[in-house]
């Protein structure tokens, strides 16, 4: 029998967001979505979502983009948890990730938040921490600038050629982490290029 998986891309929301590093999550789930030929729709939970499936037959996706901002995702995710009933190890949490460099994607279930603020609040709402994750790679500031407004600002024009590629390499590890397990979805984005 095919369980639900809820897809959670976390970003904030608004035109001034869209493009900023902090929302590759909200890009991967948009990227999911498209390769289904799905548009989001608004659901009563809080965030816009599409319910699909990972391929005919397969497991239930439910891709999800909250309607808060970053740093209060949880709500809104707990709503649709609890909506959908889906466990907290089929809530895939897709997010930006400093100390990973740009063009990388790393995956994990569980540990620390690493300072990001989404994926504590997320799992303040869930009661656990333990809930995979897809960690998008946008690397650190160089020099002094603040991480804050790093996060905040669009893709640099040396960064804007490979995005596409990351959003596309991050949405396969997705897809692969649904369809075949964490394990496997490391061995192949975790290994050297």
């Amino acid at each position: 029998m095919a369980s639900t998986w809820l897809v959670v891309g976390l970003g904030n929301p608004g035109p001034r967001y869209e493009t900023t590093r902090h929302n590759i999550g909200q890009m991967v789930v948009d990227e999911l979505a498209a390769r289904r030929g799905e548009t989001f729709r608004e659901h009563k939970g809080g965030a816009r979502v599409v319910e699909t499936w990972l391929r005919p037959g397969a497991d239930k996706l439910v891709l999800a983009k909250p309607n808060t901002f970053m740093n209060v995702s949880g709500t809104p995710v707990a709503a649709l948890v609890r909506f959908y009933s889906v466990p907290p190890e089929q809530v895939v949490v897709v997010h930006d990730e400093l100390d990973i460099p740009f063009d990388t994607v790393k995956l994990k279930t569980g540990g620390g938040h690493g300072g990001h603020n989404g994926v504590r609040d997320v799992a303040r709402a869930l009661g656990t921490a333990d809930f995979p994750r897809v960690r998008v790679g946008i690397g650190r500031p160089v020099g002094r600038q603040d991480p804050a407004d790093w996060v905040l600002a669009p893709f640099g024009k040396d960064e804007r050629p490979n995005l596409p590629i990351l959003i596309a390499d991050a949405a396969d590890a997705v897809e692969l982490l649904v369809g075949e397990g964490l394990l496997a979805a490391q061995q192949k984005h975790h290994a050297p290029r």
